[in-house]
């Protein structure tokens, strides 16, 4: 699926595989990336997986959000990332309103899919589980995506926690239930108490993907910049800085795959009540 210049065989990280993990309880990894220099050192660090975030709104273009990411912008880096990429599963996100209907979802998680990407992330339930299923059903795996959904911020009010109330989190669990059976293959909480991430977690059988969501998720996942400390403003609680301790960029990609792994990061005060 992926590109190798340099030519010879890859072996590239399944969906099997990554459910695999999750009965195994090993932590899995996931990056953020935009282009292939930087898909290269994360493949070499042994990420299992990779996405293609429209997070690049805000870190690459300079957006104060991620609305204005298109599809063409998604495609071209997913295209850009694929080519140097081995090993690592390569997520794409679904921009905003490119989900809006099955017909729209269908036609750019194709064109995600033709770029290089093995898998479509997608913010949201309520009637994105009829897109999940349409996608799915079309041979298209399906990455979903609760908690703090950045398209969602005109709504929200800013980027804040979700799920504190028990009525707020008895819907997320509920949610968390619905992409599963729709057919998502995992799931990413962004932003969630540690304890309501841990019990979605239990619930599941798919593997959970974490960012602000504690140490009970399956695996963990930063933007990269905010893990290399290239981020301005204040940093929130859920991000380390890995160059800092690193020593490289190299050093920092490795530093993240052995703490995650190891179970050090993400620690007690990168985690909400």
């Amino acid at each position: 699926m992926y590109a190798n210049p340099a030519g010879g065989e890859t072996s590239p990280v399944t969906l099997p595989q990554l459910m695999q993990a999750r009965r195994d309880g090993r932590r899995l990894t996931m990056l953020t990336c935009y282009d292939a220099g930087f898909a290269r050192a994360i493949d070499a660090a042994g990420v299992d997986t990779v996405l293609v975030g429209d997070s690049l709104g805000m870190v690459v273009q300079g957006h104060g959000s991620t609305l204005p990411v298109t599809v063409a912008d998604i495609e071209y880096h997913v295209s850009c990332v694929a080519r140097g990429l081995q090993h690592a599963l390569l997520l794409a996100d679904m921009p905003f309103q490119s989900d809006a209907t099955q017909a729209a979802a269908l036609d750019a998680a194709t064109r995600f899919l033709r770029a290089g990407a093995a898998m479509v992330k997608i913010e949201g339930a309520g009637f994105k589980l009829d897109v999940i299923r349409a996608l799915v059903e079309r041979e298209i795996p399906v990455c979903a995506h609760l908690g703090l959904t950045p398209q969602s911020v005109l709504r929200l009010g800013g980027y804040r926690v979700q799920g504190r109330d028990e009525e707020a989190a008895a819907r997320m669990l509920d949610d968390a239930r619905a992409v599963e059976a729709a057919g998502a293959s995992m799931l990413v909480l962004e932003c969630v108490p540690s304890p309501l991430a841990a019990r979605i977690t239990h619930a599941l059988t798919i593997p959970t993907i974490g960012i602000g969501a504690g140490p009970g998720c399956d695996g963990q996942v930063l933007v990269l910049h905010d893990m290399l400390g290239l981020r301005h403003g204040r940093r929130p609680r859920f991000v380390k800085d890995f160059l800092a301790d690193g020593g490289s960029i190299q050093g920092a990609i490795e530093a993240f795959v052995r703490e995650v792994r190891d179970g050090t990061f993400p620690a007690a005060e990168h985690g909400y009540a």
